[in-house]
Formats: C-alpha cells, sequence, structure tokens
C-alpha cells in the first residue's frame, strides 16, 4: 500500500514546551487537499480499514535500549503531525503505511525532555549502519529494519524523502529534534533522522 499522503514539499519545524522537543511536522497539502474535512474524513478511513491487531504496538531498538509503545497519530487541524504528550511513547504517522508496508512509514519521538527526564529518542543519534529496529504489532508479528543512514537536516529544510519513496520496497524512518536550543524561538536548529530498510532474507 503506498501513503495516502503525497506533498509535493514538506518541511519539518520543531517547537518545544518548556525544554520538551515537540514535533511540528507541517504538510503543505491546501493546494493538494483543500477540502477542510481532509484530515478528519482520512483519519477515519484509516482506523476504518486497518485491523487493530495489525497495527504497530511496540518499537524495539536494542543498541539504545528503546521498548517504546506506539501511538497512532494522524494531522491536527492546523495540517501538522500530531505527537505524543509524553517522553516515553513514539508516535506513528497513521496516514501514511503501515512499518512494513511498501513505503516509507514515520515514527516520531521526543529528544531533550524538560526537568533532565529521559526521553525515548534521547540516544537516536547514536545508531548506526546496519543496526536492528524491531516493530511489533497486536498480534505480535515483529517486522525487522536495518539503518540504512543517518541524516540531519535543517529545521525549514525539504524533507520530502523522509515521507515518501517510489522504489517499490519497505522502509521505516525515525525522527527527532537535535542540533542547537534556541530559547527565543523555542526550537531546535535541526532535526535527525534514521533512515532504514525492511530486512530481507
Amino acid at each position: 500500500m503506498q501513503s495516502k499522503i503525497r506533498p509535493k514539499r514538506l518541511s519539518i519545524v520543531f517547537s518545544a514546551v518548556g525544554a520538551a522537543c515537540l514535533f511540528v511536522l507541517f504538510l503543505f497539502l491546501v493546494a493538494i487537499f483543500p477540502n477542510e474535512g481532509f484530515h478528519t474524513k482520512a483519519a477515519s478511513a484509516t482506523t476504518q480499514q486497518i485491523p487493530q491487531a495489525t497495527l504497530p504496538g511496540r518499537l524495539v531498538i536494542p543498541e539504545i535500549n528503546v521498548d517504546a509503545a506506539v501511538e497512532e497519530v494522524g494531522l491536527t487541524p492546523q495540517g501538522a503531525m500530531a505527537v505524543t504528550e509524553g517522553p516515553t511513547d513514539v508516535a506513528w504517522f497513521d496516514l501514511g503505511p503501515r512499518p512494513g508496508e511498501i513505503g516509507s512509514a514515520v515514527i516520531a519521538g521526543h529528544e531533550g525532555w524538560k526537568d533532565g527526564i529521559a526521553a525515548v529518542f534521547d540516544d537516536l543519534y547514536k545508531l548506526q549502519k546496519g543496526d536492528k529496529i524491531y516493530v511489533e504489532d497486536g498480534q505480535g508479528t515483529m517486522t525487522t529494519f536495518v539503518v540504512r543512514e543517518i541524516r540531519a537536516y535543517d529545521q525549514n529544510g525539504d524533507a520530502s524523502d523522509v515521507f515518501n519513496s517510489n522504489d517499490g520496497k519497505a522502509h521505516l524512518n525515525l525522527i527527532t529534534c537535535a542540533g542547537t536550543w534556541n530559547a527565543t524561538q523555542r526550537s531546535y536548529s535541526h532535526r535527525l533522522v534514521v533512515f532504514t530498510d525492511i530486512e530481507t532474507k
């Protein structure tokens, strides 16, 4: 199944509440999906079409001791990717493919939570090419991905390749914030993306 959203250009901007890094993934969809009810309809259709048991339930990354529950998120009314409220879970963008389906599935997680509290992706930068990432669904089926590349993006740069792929293969891309904290803008200067490919046997 291909991704349900294909924006021409996509930019990722990070903002924060206190010292907690939050993701605001602004999708430039107005020209492509002009109807105001798009976000609600798309999210509703996704929920109805996919059996709950096959949705991603946990993200496991042994190399950095991550074993996190996966929350399903879509778009806010402002056209931004929703995020988890706490620091320990991760967010799967459910308007794109599920991990293991053809296309680029996207999971985001917090880094640098307030008051020194550990966040799920604090150590994401430590991953290296060849490391393995696992996604378990509600039936206990585990899908394995292998890290291909780690890339830092400027917060205003074009990040379309994070959400889209056209090679006919399954990918999982992980996103967190990175770089320098700007107290005035209340945001980080960069975002870190880990690109992975499904393991082939």
